[in-house]
This record gives structure tokens, sequence and C-alpha cells, in this order.
């Protein structure tokens, strides 16, 4: 038996394309993982099997299933916009690493024959893709006004101006690598220069030595200044504040006995980490990780018990920076150990976006009106809906009335040809004709 009961995972997506995002707004364009992604994402499945559901491991989830997946004991997200597809590809292959083919996989039918799922007993895993359009705890920063507000403050702060003096040296040398593309630290070049790098055998003979290094570092300043805030109620924080209801609710669960929940992942993209990282002061303690998570990175968040004679669960917070590393330990809010639970929820719960009409009324700064009609279906209680609804409908029925009694001290139908249509209709002022 260990101490671990059950763990959380944030887990970015593996390798992909060129992925362009508006540096105003953050929309996102169109952009494919690859095969590396794909790999990227397995090995850190395979890793976090041999951690979680390896019952020789010290951090073995106690009593968990290891070789058939039970769907009981565990769930799974994956983020559907920005990236979706990208993520949802990473989600399946970390999940081929997770959750392996096994002959076990089999069903014996009533005529005695047994048959084995395909690839060598693959396992089907369901996933639970989240979209934006009707859940934004996984991407709250698109179309969301208070945060575009936010993005143009960081552009026009002293420190961003200062940092971008400092690289116009950096801008000027990369100019004939990117190929008319924008060289200023608002458009933050190095995605483009790192996935050159990675599958342009061309670029990468030609790439002076450092400017990659630089480019990475000028990268990590400006989406830490986007996504992160010392506050921990910030609009910077804010993909950290709507994942984390996601978080508190999982960890409910597992604590919970009567639910089976044990091990709850969701696949999503390197945003939540910068916020989660400030949220829980990890980066006050650890600089180093003010900045982009590499690629197929995780943060986990194990539930332990505590050491006798403590009744109180605990939690220990670890990450792992991509492919090349291990997990190590950070301390949450200035602990020096693993933090209560009890004490985590208490500092961390006031702050969590736990709905559409909540995430609304952050981005507007409280004139949520349009957001919540937009999105009716989530904003607005079924109870006003049918009020609304049973509203429209007497207006209706008024309406059609009015119109009838209208038309009806105007004209009569001539009652010699009833199907004459409406060029056998009559001014009700004639001579010998009753209104009907």
């Amino acid at each position: 038996m260990t101490d671990v009961l059950g763990v959380l995972v944030l887990a970015r997506n593996g390798d992909r394309d060129e992925f362009y995002q508006d540096p105003k707004t953050y929309e996102p364009y169109f952009t494919e993982s690859t095969p590396l992604g794909a790999a990227e994402s397995f090995q850190l499945g395979a890793f976090l099997r041999s951690v979680y559901l390896s019952p020789s491991s010290p951090s073995y989830i106690s009593g968990m299933k290891s070789d058939l997946v039970d769907t009981h004991e565990v769930h799974f997200y994956a983020k559907a916009g920005g990236e979706g597809p990208v993520i949802f590809d990473s989600a399946i292959a970390l999940l081929q690493g997770l959750f392996p083919p096994t002959p076990k996989n089999k069903i014996t039918l009533a005529n005695e024959t047994t048959v084995m799922a395909p690839l060598g007993g693959y396992q089907y895993v369901p996933i639970e893709t989240v979209e934006p359009g009707n859940d934004r705890s996984l991407e709250p920063w698109t179309d969301c006004p208070a945060f575009q507000d936010h993005i143009a403050k960081v552009y026009s702060s002293s420190e961003f101006k200062e940092r971008a003096n400092s690289a116009k040296s950096f801008f000027g040398a990369i100019k004939d690598y990117v190929f008319g593309r924008p060289t200023t630290l608002e458009n933050a070049i190095y995605d483009y220069m790192n996935t050159q790098l990675v599958h342009n055998k061309t670029f990468a003979h030609r790439l002076p030595p450092t400017l990659i290094e630089q480019a990475r570092g000028f990268a990590d300043f400006h989406e830490n200044a986007v996504f992160g805030s010392k506050d921990i109620g910030g609009i910077g924080n804010l993909a950290g504040r709507t994942i984390l209801h996601l978080i508190l609710d999982s960890l409910q669960r597992i604590a919970f006995n009567g639910d089976p929940l044990q091990f709850f992942l969701i696949e999503t993209s390197y945003q939540p980490f910068i916020s989660l990282f400030h949220m829980l002061e990890i980066v006050k303690h650890n600089p180093e990780l003010a900045g982009i998570p590499n690629y197929a990175s995780a943060l986990a968040f194990e539930l332990r018990r505590g050491p006798a004679p403590e009744d109180r669960d605990f939690l220990r917070i670890k990450f792992k920076n991509g492919t090349n590393d291990n997990f190590q330990t950070f301390h949450a809010f200035g602990h020096k150990a693993d933090i209560p639970v009890t004490e985590f929820f208490y500092r961390s719960e006031n702050y969590a976006i736990t709905s559409y009409k909540q995430w609304a009324a952050t981005c507007q700064d409280g004139l949520q009106g349009e957001y919540l009609h937009i999105g009716s279906q989530n904003g607005m209680t079924s109870t006003v809906m049918a009020a609304c609804s049973a509203a429209l409908f007497v207006g209706m029925i008024a309406l059609a009335k009015f119109v009838k009694r209208s038309r009806a001290k105007k004209y009569v139908r001539l009652p010699d040809d009833e199907s004459a249509g409406p060029a056998h209709v009559q001014p009700m002022m004639e001579k010998g004709r009753i209104p009907l």
C-alpha cells in the first residue's frame, strides 16, 4: 500500500506544426499534430503508467487496476478549441501509453468463441472534449474583452517596452530567417523558428547559434506576462482560474470514499500551466518556471494520506517539463512540504471560475448582458428562458388577434365562392355584406 489515494494530471500536447495566435486577441489559427508529437505524448503516457499504475512504484495509486482500464476509476478531458485537433491527438497517444494493448482485452461469446480487440487488444478509452462555445474551463482567454484589455496593458507597460528595446538587435538579426514575418516582441516569433528548426533541415543548417535560445527567452517573457499575474485573482491568471474548478472538483471526488474516481487527466495547451504556477506562488520561489512549458509536460496533483497519527489528507504537486525531464516536487503557497488539502481549498477555491455566467461577468467587468444572450443555453436558467418564451407566446397571440380584428373590419369573403381567393374579397362598406 502506498500513500497515493489518487491523482489529477494536466498534460500539455506534443509537437505540432507552426501555430499562430493573433498577438492582440489570441485568436488561434489551424495547426496539425506530427508523428513526433504523438511519440512524445505516448512516452508521457508510458511514464505516467510507470509512476501511478505500477504496483512496484512508490507512487502507485492504491488499489487501482493497471491492466484493463476501468472507466469508473479514470476520467479524461481534452481541450477542443485553439489547438484542439492537436490536443485530442495527443490525448489519444498518451492513453496508448497509459493503457497499452493487452491480450486480456477480450470477450467470450455465447457460442464459446473468444474475440480479442483489434491491434493486439487495443483499449478504447473515452475522452470528453471541451468546446469553448459551451464550456470556458480550458480556453477562457478568447472572446474576452477584459483579457484583451489586459494584453494591451501588458504591451504598453514600461517593463515590456524596456524588454522590447533590449530585443532590437535580436529582431534585426533574425529578419533573414523569418521570411517577412513581423519581428517585434509583440509577435514573439519563437514558435515559427522552433518549428522550422525541428522539421526543416535547410533552416536548421542555416540558423546561427544562440538565436533560438534568445527567441525562447523573449517568448517566455511574453507569455508569462500575458498569462500570469501577481494577484491570484488577476485577469492575467484567467487560464488558471477557469481550470481550477476542474482541479478542485476532481480532488473532492477522489477524496470521497463513495466515488471510485482515482485518476483524472486534463489534456490542454500551455497557458494554464503559466497561470497556475503564479496562482499557487510556485513561480515566486522557482523563477525558472516563468515561461512556456515544453511539449508533453505534465503537472500532477497527488492526493496523499497524512502520516500517522495525522487524520488529514495532503496534496503533493509535481511537474515534469517535457520528455527529457523527470517529476520534481514543488510546494504551493510558500510551504516547504506537502500542503493540507483543506488549506489548499481554503486558499484557492474563492478564485475559481465555475460557470459560464461567472466567466462572462469577469470578461465584461459586470456588463455581461451580451454574453449571456449569446450563450443563453449556458448562462440563463431554464426558469428565465421559460418565462421569456411564455411572454413571447402571449405577445404573439395578442398580436394575431389584433391583426385579425383589424382585417375583419375591412374585408369579408363572398359566400357564393369561398375558393375564389384574394381577388374575390370585397370591402366591408359594400351594401348587403355582413361582417364575419
